[in-house]
């Protein structure tokens, strides 16, 4: 059970933002990835609220946060501009510590290289900053197939085009993803895409019993019952989908940060991956840039969206590492 948020609106060009604030003290900005949004951090807000003012929102074109006209490609700056009106908005006269996963890490680290004023500590938890890997052709050739994939054969097609280029090992690497746990892969109460990809490429095809169940199979297997509120996330994470994998993912994966503004700024950056995901690609540029910065890469419970999997253990962490 978490604590009823504060919500509120922003108006930024192009979109209003919704937000959510919990707790008092300096302010910390949680940057969701992949399809969720601010119900994304509801398993770890409220051990983060006992001595911060905890904000998580909806970024531009998903759940809550509409767009004020037709979506197109959507950019880092963008988002990173959101982020900072935010922290304005809710936190003018104080900088604040920002925590982002995958694509939120992408934004975090934006808004740390553009607005280091108004940031004292920046976690970037696995951002899939795929140009900084030796294999870079690779991937952007992945990323115009998922383009393309999408606009021609629609969203299912390029799930499968994404779930493939994702688990596509590192050159000279013999490591293939492993089985997520059964804790990794019971029904999340925020589902991301990044979630549905692993599970469509890790999970084997049904036997023939299993094709068939008995009466009694079929009740173990029924799903468990979703309170109203958790069904409604989950709706509006699955109907994010789209917009993620044709408008975000292209372009966020395609981005390269400041890499002599991030060195300048190290000391108040903490590179982090989940313990479960080396062998997996969004695992390695986070350990690439901590290398070339010269820092220590943080491994977090679970793999890539141990946020989810792992949400107690991840929030004990996540508070630890605060300074």
């Amino acid at each position: 059970m978490t604590t009823p948020p504060t919500t509120g609106t922003l108006r930024v060009p192009g979109a209003t933002l919704h937000y959510e604030t919990r707790g008092q003290g300096p302010a910390l900005l949680l940057i969701p990835g992949g399809t969720g949004a601010a119900s994304a951090f509801d398993g770890v807000a409220d051990l983060l609220a006992a001595d911060h003012t905890v904000i998580a929102y909806d970024p531009r074109g998903f759940s809550r946060s509409p767009l004020d006209a037709p979506a197109t490609d959507q950019q880092v700056a963008v988002h990173a501009d959101d982020a900072y009106r935010l922290l304005e908005h809710l936190s003018p006269t104080s900088p604040a510590k920002v925590f982002g996963s995958s694509s939120g890490a992408i934004v975090a680290l934006h808004l740390l290289t553009t607005h280091p004023d108004r940031v004292t500590q920046v976690i970037a938890h696995e951002p899939p900053l795929v140009e900084l890997l030796p294999d870079a052709p690779v991937h952007r050739a992945f990323l115009q197939n998922l383009r393309d994939t999408y606009d021609t054969q629609g969203l299912q097609p390029a799930m499968t085009v994404f779930a493939t280029g994702l688990s596509r090992p590192a050159p000279g690497s013999t490591a293939t993803p492993t089985r997520p746990t059964p804790k990794a892969t019971a029904a999340p109460t925020d589902p991301t895409l990044e979630t549905t990809a692993a599970q469509a490429r890790l999970t084997p095809e049904p036997t023939a019993a299993q094709a068939r169940p008995t009466p009694a199979t079929r009740e173990a297997q029924q799903p468990p019952t979703l309170s109203p509120e958790a069904a409604a996330r989950i709706e509006r994470t699955m109907s994010n989908m789209p917009f993620f994998l044709r408008r975000i993912v292209p372009t966020f994966m395609s981005y390269t940060p400041d890499l002599d503004r991030l060195a300048a700024l190290s000391d108040r950056l903490t590179l982090a991956a989940g313990e479960d995901s080396p062998g997996e690609l969004t695992y390695r540029p986070a350990a690439w840039l901590a290398a070339h910065l010269g820092t220590d890469l943080l491994h977090f419970p679970g793999g890539h969206v141990g946020l989810t999997t792992h949400p107690t253990e991840f929030a004990t962490l996540l508070h630890k590492t605060l300074t």
